[in-house]
Parts: structure tokens; sequence; C-alpha cells
């Protein structure tokens, strides 16, 4: 009776402290200071340079992956049905495939389908000097060009809540 007792309460916290871990996984961490984000200039899929200095006065969301990482394959389809919702709404959303060539890249994206803009760092020159210590890392950064925040590993980005945190930036 005593082990049953405990097995219940053992699979209460375990189911609680799961719960907890997937919360904390829908949430952007907060950067502090007011850091401003490395240099970004790659071309995307099309051969079209993009320089996030560009794109000031915008919310940016900069996400670092690459094909071959299995968190990344779940998170792209999030990004992709965020982006359906923030798209008319001012937002910039970049994916940046690292140290991975166009024709991967595109292979890939049959399969997973992208409708925001790809950029290629086939060389992974550019986000070495980005702070992307795995993959997925995910940035947001406010209108000025600031690391506001940081995700590493993968989210659901379709989440309203998540995405009404970087919503509110376009307002700050």
């Amino acid at each position: 009776m005593k082990l049953c007792r405990l097995k219940s309460w053992l699979v209460i916290i375990l189911s609680l402290f799961s719960l907890t871990l997937q919360a904390e996984q829908m949430l952007l961490t907060p950067l502090s200071g007011e850091k401003m984000a490395p240099a970004l200039v790659l071309t995307d899929i099309n051969g079209v340079k993009h320089d996030i200095r560009d794109y000031r006065g915008k919310p940016v969301i900069i996400n670092f992956w690459a094909t071959w990482c299995p968190p990344c394959r779940r998170e792209l389809p999030s990004m992709n049905r965020a982006w359906g919702k923030i798209k008319a709404e001012g937002i910039v959303m970049l994916a940046v495939g690292v140290g991975e060539d166009k024709d991967s890249v595109v292979d890939f994206m049959t399969d997973y389908p992208i409708d925001f803009t790809v950029l290629l760092d086939s060389q992974a020159e550019v986000s070495a000097h980005w702070p992307v210590d795995a993959l997925p890392t995910t940035f947001v950064l406010d209108r000025q060009g600031r690391l506001v925040y940081r995700a590493i590993g993968g989210r659901e980005w379709d989440n309203n809540a998540l995405l009404d945190s970087i919503r509110a930036l376009k307002n700050q």
C-alpha cells in the first residue's frame, strides 16, 4: 500500500516537473543590457543580400538552424505557422542555415517548407560572431537592433503568449 502511494506521488511529481519544463520551453529568455546585435549580412536562397541593419524600426526574429538538427526540424513548422500569424504585423523573421550549402537547404525545404526568408551562412562565419552555443538558437531584436530575447533549443513559435512578447516590441 505504501509503495503504491509512493509511486503515485512520484508520478505526480514527475508530471509537474515535465509540465514546468514544457512551460519553460515556451518562453523566451530576456537578455540584460542594451547590447546591439552583431553584424549579419548574408544572401538568401535566391541570391538577394540581407543586412539586419535594413530592418531597423521593426522587431526581428533570427533563427540559427541546420538541416541535420532534429530539434530544428521539429521547430521549423511552428516557425512557419508563426510567420503566417505575424507577417502582416511589421515583424521580420529570418532563418539562418548554418554550415550548409544552398542545395542542401533547398532540398531540405521540399520536406519542410519555409515561407519566410532563409539566409545562408554556409561557412558559419557570420554565426560565429553571435552567441550561438547550440542549434537551434533564436534571437529577437528590438526596433533599434538590440538583442532582447534568446531561445536556445526548440520552441512552439506559433504560441500566442510567445508571439505577444515579440509583438510588444513594436510599441517600444
